[in-house]
């Protein structure tokens, strides 16, 4: 039977197979033990379509299937990675055909310090996918290796050494699902102390040990940045006051620069010693500074500060 003629301004692109309504769609990716399915347990809180441990081959059939009219699917999260072996090794071309048939996935990319990837697979007592027979750190440096040109393509990378199960998925919920403020480009004040290691993950590291170190009085070591006690010694004398007259007037020019570029994330590191009192001092009066803004959404995570 003959098709009718479609009434001028009428959309076709149902009948011919295809939906036009975009489909959001995250592919969830990183190293073994980082955190992936706590990723996607917040994608599926959210209400994403989600899919663990797909083969990349699968991906592509997933988004034409989303695409078909009917399927009632808007946002999907899948999570790929070493797992599924050989196959795995196809996932950056995966993508490459997605982009090329009109579906843009978001990549995040889990990260961790080998140190706290071993004791994660200790405490769990798995195998770890990429060393079987072999020892744990042997599989995370050769999973790096294989991960490395999706780590560099990433949308986003997340280091998840200092998060909690609850406190990753918490991260992921207002950074990245928050449909609120989707559209503003989260700036992430990340406090940390450097004898737990830097984080991989920051695009700015700041190092504030040159300020006073409240560790060394006895009434202000157990205190933290968030005591008043703590800021006021760390912010008296004229060094702070230097420091922030230089520091402020640069984030004034980047964070709007980097909003003009379209980045959607950016990570302000800043470390001290333990990560307890001048780190969250810094983080705190930037945090004053610019959460009032309406370009921008300002949130603050202090690894060390336990």
């Amino acid at each position: 039977m003959p098709m009718a003629a479609a009434e001028p301004g009428e959309d076709r692109s149902e009948d011919e197979g295809q939906r036009e309504d975009p489909v959001e769609m995250v592919v969830i990716t990183g190293l073994s033990g980082a955190g992936k399915s706590e990723a996607i347990a917040a994608f599926e809180d959210a209400g994403y379509f989600c899919v663990d441990n797909l083969p990349p081959q699968m991906i592509g059939a997933l988004g034409e299937l989303f695409r078909l009219p009917g399927s009632g699917v808007t946002k999907a999260a899948v999570v790929s990675d070493a797992r599924g072996g050989e196959y795995f090794e196809q996932l950056n071309q995966v993508l490459d055909d997605l982009e090329g048939d009109g579906i843009k996935p978001k990549l995040i990319f889990l990260e961790a310090h080998e140190e706290i990837l071993t004791d994660r697979y200790k405490e769990t007592r798995r195998r770890h996918p990429s060393a079987p027979e072999g020892r744990i750190t042997e599989g995370i440096e050769r999973e790096r290796e294989i991960l490395a040109p999706l780590r560099a393509r990433a949308d986003v990378v997340i280091d998840t050494s200092g998060e909690s199960a609850s406190t990753l998925r918490r991260r992921i919920s207002e950074d990245l699902i928050d449909t609120g403020s989707s559209s503003l480009m989260v700036v992430n004040l990340l406090t940390f102390g450097f004898k737990n290691g830097p984080p991989r993950d920051a695009d700015i590291t700041l190092d504030v040990r040159f300020l006073p170190n409240p560790h060394y009085v006895d009434d202000l070591r157990p205190l933290t940045g968030l005591d008043q006690e703590v800021r006021d010694y760390v912010e008296a004398g004229t060094m702070a006051g230097e420091f922030y007259g230089r520091l402020l007037p640069l984030l004034e020019f980047l964070i709007p620069a980097y909003v003009a570029e379209g980045k959607s994330h950016l990570t302000i590191a800043i470390g001290c010693t333990g990560g307890r009192h001048r780190s969250i001092t810094v983080a705190e009066r930037i945090w004053r500074e610019f959460s009032t803004r309406d370009d921008v959404k300002v949130r603050v995570t202090h690894r060390d500060i336990a």
